[in-house]
């Protein structure tokens, strides 16, 4: 049941304020293309990221083909050829995995981290040799669901706005949170030139709420609480679509079943 920021039962139509988005086309797992491959496709195939997030590593001058650096994304490569992104060889994927891992706060949904901190992939399993990438991301502090996958399509598809898929947050605060945040967040509000809009809150007590977003932006829920002087003490990813964190162990990751993938990848149809 959804209840208003007074604990009352309201109609879903009334606290979803979404604006519609495009859609993406559903996901379709094509056959493994035949080389020679731009760059940026043997890139997303090898499950690195989406074609679109890999030619802004190749900007960055992150990826090196036969030891020479690469940042126009025309290039097209053969099989034999060496790809690397950050020194590491890439190669295209014969197994996909599709991994659901409670982080921990203090680790960081990134491949690599100059500072030297914690990363969350590190946590996977030892017995996986494909490498594998997460699927949006949790900042440093945040605990919760995520996931990890090798299938640059699934990355793409499961992060695409378009798709509507409800990520599902338990945040706590160190103060009372007023009425007047929650409603703002719900109807949309503007900060430092961003939009942020909740898809539903529910207070859970005066400093709880359950956040779901569709379209969750860099660390939307803790600029919104900074922008009314608020701190997140917690911030707990704990559904993604039909997934739920449950009662899987912090630290602790399983594979997604058949039923969860194909279903997370019909909800943008």
């Amino acid at each position: 049941m959804r209840l208003n920021v007074e604990g009352v039962p309201v109609r879903a139509e009334t606290i979803n304020h979404q604006a519609p988005v495009a859609k993406p086309r559903a996901l379709v797992k094509p056959p493994p293309p035949a080389f020679p491959l731009r760059l940026q496709v043997f890139l997303a195939h090898a499950g690195v990221a989406s074609r679109r997030a890999s030619e802004a590593l190749m900007l960055a001058g992150r990826v090196t083909v036969n030891g020479l650096t690469v940042t126009k994304p025309g290039i097209k490569v053969q099989k034999d050829d060496k790809v690397c992104l950050d020194g590491i060889l890439v190669m295209t994927e014969q197994k996909f995995h599709y991994l659901a891992l409670n982080k921990p706060p203090g680790y960081l949904c990134s491949s690599r981290d100059p500072q030297g901190r914690p990363l969350a992939m590190e946590l996977l399993p030892g017995t996986i040799t494909e490498r594998l990438y997460n699927v949006g991301r949790l900042d440093y502090l945040s605990s919760g669901l995520v996931f990890f996958t090798n299938d640059g399509d699934f990355t793409a598809y499961i992060s695409h706005p378009g798709s509507g898929i409800e990520k599902e947050y338990l945040v706590e605060s160190t103060v009372p949170i007023p009425d007047k945040a929650i409603e703002e967040y719900l109807a949309g509000l503007t900060i430092d030139g961003e939009q942020y809009r909740a898809a539903r809150i529910n207070r859970l007590g005066r400093k709880s709420l359950n956040i779901v977003l569709t379209e969750g932006k860099n660390r939307e829920i803790r600029k919104v609480f900074s922008h009314f002087h608020l701190h997140a003490s917690l911030l707990r990813r704990i559904r993604i679509g039909n997934v739920e964190l449950g009662n899987l162990p912090e630290g602790q990751s399983r594979s997604l079943s058949a039923k969860e993938t194909s279903s997370l990848m019909r909800m943008g149809k």
